[in-house]
């Protein structure tokens, strides 16, 4: 009994949430363009950034170039995760974690390689997937349809969203990016 409390909580206050970022029930979409993925367990190196889309090429390459310095090889396409709201800051002042996933054994460079890089595992985990294809600066609509989704398929959001860039991100111009939308969620489940 105290967990379906805890569960109607949850939602409730998610909800509010959505609502308060303006989605209204008629923005929703079936959900045939959004899909649930298991997401394996990988090693990545990573760094933190600061600023707006425009410097990200300059730091993809660093973190490459650091990468090749260390011996760490990429395995997989860069991609952000969001560590605040682009929608509520100001794009100066915008945090990401830049990822570049790779071997298992590049862990063995943990805790060697500056301040805001370093090398990291992280788990096997479900994500609520959507596309934004290229042409789209604002992709506010995507994620507020796909935040809706989550919650009438039974999930709740758990953490910082990311965007694995399908296209090349060097470039800096995010509405010439093609990238996968991925949110980290959980299934809730009821206790009768």
């Amino acid at each position: 009994m105290i967990r379906v409390k805890i569960l109607v909580l949850l939602l409730a206050g998610c909800l509010t949430a959505i609502c308060a970022i303006g989605i209204s029930a008629e923005s929703a979409t079936s959900g045939n363009d959004f899909i649930i993925e298991k997401v394996k367990p990988e090693v990545v190196l990573y760094t933190i950034c600061r600023g707006s889309y425009d410097k990200v090429g300059s730091m993809i390459g660093k973190l490459y170039a650091l990468g090749g310095k260390n011996s760490i090889m990429p395995r997989g396409s860069v991609y952000y995760v969001y560590l605040n709201n682009p929608g509520q800051v100001s794009s100066e002042h915008w945090l990401t974690e830049l990822r570049i996933p790779v071997s298992k054994a590049s862990l063995e460079k943990a805790g060697m390689l500056g301040e805001m890089t370093d090398v990291k595992q992280l788990p096997a985990m479900e994500m609520a997937v959507a596309i934004k294809p290229e042409g789209l600066a604002d992709p506010s609509g995507i994620y507020n349809k796909l935040y809706v989704w989550i919650l009438k398929k039974g999930y709740v959001p758990l953490g910082a969203h990311r965007e694995i860039f399908l296209t090349n991100a060097m470039s800096g111009d995010y509405g010439r990016m093609k990238t996968k939308i991925m949110i980290p969620v959980k299934k809730v489940s009821v206790d009768k």
